[in-house]
């Protein structure tokens, strides 16, 4: 597919090892979606962030949210296709131009759970919110939430039942046998992740989960070990169980958890040996450093960098914070306190059984560094045992000032919108503070602060081309298939890894290329107005030519048709007489608006898009989808070609790809 392009938007992520998937795309699809729309759509979704700089109009210039429209001011117009940025803490930023300037005093903390937009008053403002609180929005889920306040659904969504685990899922479709080398495969949980993100009740966990692992980032891209889809899948779990707990509990199971240990050395990570000029491994104390709580730089409790008499951002820590804080993280190695060892059928090789996938890394002190350690401005005596040692680094990384505004801003960028207001991260780094009860660290005040913050819910941020972000191209396809009610026939859900960007969605759950994750928060597409207004929009490192291609040409299929996959009643990737099209979306509600297709385009306008198409874009796909008349003589095939043509085109406007 040719696709027009104005402007170099991000560069090409590094290449990383690509497992094999089983999904199949069948060229020559069924489906009769208008090809020049589709063409046309192409070119305005590398676009709509941010407009180009090479010939034509520049962009729009982006300005901060405004402040937030009290309840009862006129309704926003239909929203216009604007920029998706996103404020990131990782990288510091450059240093202005002014002269030096002393660090300014924080705000005063901001009183918590004041909010001016308390319950939906539309459908469209109950989508709103439920496309950001979780994956989909279906008519059901609108009208309860129209029937109660913001703050009571997020609690009931808090004291949800949970779906099953990964882990039980994986044991449940046969994937810890032996007979098979599923010990040696990350495929299994490509399958137990889809299954997670597609069929869980609880989706506001999940969507906080998936958040969560874009931030403390474990890749099956950089697994090879014995079980690495079950080690997989209880780091899956964990992230699910501590969405809506503390984090330092949610700190403390990721450093000791057997996937993280793997990923980052912190197994099998010894201490100091003079003899051989051995020291600790860094990775795992640099990385929970820089990406998963501090940050690079130090911050106010706006998230705002703290300056030096130079105007300099000052450094949140130091290489010898690193090395010191290295000692703690060995000793550490995988529990085998209760493995029973299995003899692979046919052959000669042991494999451990699966429980130590799922216990958390022993100590073995021997092992352990003896040496103290000063690291944020915390000292650990010599010879403190390992375990008293990892409890005060634990507690000293948690309680630093830049935890609350470091995460808190990079949780708005994954729900809300790339680039919030410094008051906004105030106010939800206060939540981290302090949930109003004395406890620090309290997720479920951090998911709640976030939501239900006015300036996500004002009318206003329809209509600020600041305001928003990039729809992760996982998220689009979570999306469709929560919507339209996709389901595997056998259960195998073996839609498979997701990376490839020329035919795929160029992006997995649970394959981030490295530990920076798919993109970084403070990603700037290079030559665009975002970056002339220093805007960020993380999600836009995953865009160029072959990808929004790639995401066009793979949905077209599976809108239509569904995904294709080898042997959907067996766990292996064998050949069988059953391959098909096992994974299929429903449009059982769709199929009843068919004939009538602006009920049809309007429909799919409020779940996908919260009813966010413009009317130039709505008549478009209408007039579009009724240039092929239908009759109530029409064959099933045809029927179904108008609702994947209105779903397609509607997934690939501009409108849609970035969330307002």
């Amino acid at each position: 597919m040719q696709k027009s392009n104005e402007e170099a938007l991000a560069t090409q992520m590094p290449e990383a090892q690509r497992e094999a998937t089983t999904t199949l795309t069948q060229e020559g699809s069924a489906g009769a979606t208008p090809a020049g729309l589709a063409a046309l759509f192409a070119s305005v979704a590398l676009a709509a962030c941010g407009g180009g700089e090479s010939g034509g109009s520049p962009a729009q210039p982006l300005a901060p949210p405004s402040p937030a429209v009290p309840p009862g001011a006129a309704p926003a117009p239909a929203p216009i296709p604007g920029p998706a940025p996103a404020p990131g803490p990782a990288p510091a930023p450059s240093p202005p131009a002014p002269g030096p300037a002393p660090t300014p005093a924080p705000p005063a903390p901001p009183t918590l759970g004041s909010y001016a937009y308390k319950a939906a008053t539309t459908d469209q403002e109950a989508a709103r919110f439920l496309l950001q609180a979780q994956f989909s929005a279906s008519t059901a889920e609108i009208a309860a939430l129209r029937g109660t306040t913001y703050a009571d659904w997020v609690d009931s969504q808090f004291n949800a039942t949970p779906g099953i685990s990964g882990w039980d899922w994986l044991n449940q479709r046969g994937y810890a046998s032996v007979s098979v080398d599923y010990y040696d495969q990350t495929y299994p949980a490509d399958y137990m992740i889809w299954h997670q993100l597609m069929q869980s009740p609880d989706g506001m966990r999940r969507r906080v989960a998936l958040a969560l692992s874009e931030i403390c980032v474990v890749s099956l891209t950089g697994l090879d070990f014995n079980w690495r889809s079950h080690a997989m899948a209880h780091y899956w779990d964990q992230l699910c169980t501590n969405a809506f707990g503390n984090y330092r509990k949610l700190l403390e199971d990721v450093t000791l958890n057997p996937a993280m240990g793997y990923y980052l050395n912190t197994r099998g990570n010894q201490k100091e040996n003079t003899a051989t000029g051995r020291q600790p491994d860094e990775n795992y104390a640099r990385e929970v450093l820089q990406l998963m709580s501090i940050g690079l730089i130090k911050l106010n409790a706006d998230g705002t960098p703290k300056r030096d008499g130079a105007g300099k951002p000052e450094d949140s820590y130091t290489q010898s914070d690193v090395t010191n804080l290295a000692r703690v993280f060995t000793g550490y190695d995988y529990d085998m306190s209760q493995n029973t060892p299995t003899t692979v059928p046919g052959t000669t090789r042991v494999v451990p059984s699966t429980t130590f996938a799922r216990l958390p890394m022993a100590l073995t002190e021997s092992r352990h560094s003896t040496l103290a350690a000063e690291f944020l401005n915390t000292k650990i005596p010599a010879s403190t045992p390992g375990a008293a040692a990892l409890k005060t680094a634990l507690d000293a990384i948690f309680n630093h000032p830049n935890v609350g505004p470091f995460i808190g801003k990079q949780m708005i960028q994954r729900l809300v919108t790339s680039n919030p207001s410094p008051a906004y991260v105030a106010r939800v780094a206060a939540a981290f503070d302090n949930n109003g009860l004395g406890v620090r660290g309290d997720m479920r005040a951090v998911v709640k602060a976030i939501l239900l913050d006015d300036e996500a819910r004002a009318p206003s941020g329809l209509v600020q081309p600041g305001f928003g972000k990039l729809r992760e191209p996982m998220l689009r396809f979570v999306q469709w298939g929560r919507t339209f009610g996709i389901t595997s026939a056998r259960g195998s859900w073996k839609i498979g890894n997701t990376s490839d960007a020329g035919s795929r969605l160029g992006q997995s759950p649970l394959r981030s290329p490295s530990v920076f994750n798919f993109f970084r928060p403070g990603y700037i597409p290079p030559s665009t107005a975002l970056a002339t207004a220093g805007a960020v929009a993380p999600e836009f490192q995953l865009v160029n030519e072959s990808s929004v291609g790639g995401y066009l040409n793979y949905m077209q299929t599976v809108i239509r048709n569904g995904i294709f996959v080898n042997a959907p009643e067996l766990p292996n990737n064998t050949s069988t007489a059953n391959n098909g099209y096992d994974i299929t979306a429903t449009y059982a509600n769709e199929l009843a608006l068919v004939l009538d297709a602006d009920a049809l385009v309007a429909r799919v306008n409020l779940l996908m898009t919260a009813g966010q198409l413009s009317a130039a874009t709505v008549k478009l796909i209408a007039d579009a989808l009724k240039a092929t008349p239908l009759t109530t003589a029409s064959t099933d095939n045809a029927r179904r070609d108008r609702v994947a043509a209105a779903v397609f085109l509607v997934m690939a406007s501009a409108e849609y790809l970035v969330q307002k």
